[in-house]
């Protein structure tokens, strides 16, 4: 009897430790500042070069400690950030804002922003990401559509092309 009295407080200790040990881990986890995004990454589709994009990204300080944003850095000169620079507080919402400019830029981007904090878990990056289009090729489209309607049938069949002279 006295086995099974000593084994049963043996297992009710060892279930209490486990408890403990585990509720320890999980305060050590949220432990200091947390930065949690609501996006990490955001698609501005296509824009004309020369458009500029401005974005706000919005986070929010799941930690149990003050969160202090030192620098945000962006990967090009084209993009200027901008941020909360009071420190947040635990369970506060903050913004990292974006500007980028498309001026010189074709194709398709990929903007990233570097935010150094005092977060537990160190860096964190969000993204502008989108389709910068030559702002002439609407108006080339057009001119190619308008030059198919100048289209004149010889005698023989072959289209030939009358020549329009833009004047700028």
């Amino acid at each position: 009897m006295n086995k099974v009295l000593l084994l049963a407080l043996g297992l009710a200790f060892a279930g209490s430790y486990t408890a403990q040990a585990q509720t320890t881990a999980a305060a050590t986890k949220t432990s200091g500042a947390q930065i949690k995004f609501s996006e990490e990454k955001y698609d501005f589709g296509s824009i004309k070069q020369g458009d500029v994009v401005d974005h706000v990204f919005k986070f929010k300080n799941t930690g149990t400690q003050p969160l202090v944003i030192s620098n945000v850095q962006a990967s090009c000169g084209c993009t200027i950030p901008d941020w909360t620079k009071e420190p947040v507080g635990p369970g506060k919402m903050g913004m990292i804002s974006a500007k980028f400019n498309s001026a010189g830029k074709m194709g398709m981007q990929t903007k990233v922003l570097t935010i150094e904090s005092n977060a537990a878990a160190g860096a964190a990056t969000v993204s502008l990401v989108g389709e910068v289009k030559d702002p002439t090729a609407a108006s080339a489209t057009a001119d190619v559509n308008t030059a198919d309607a100048g289209k004149q049938k010889t005698k023989d069949g072959d289209a030939k092309l009358k020549a329009k002279v833009k004047k700028s």
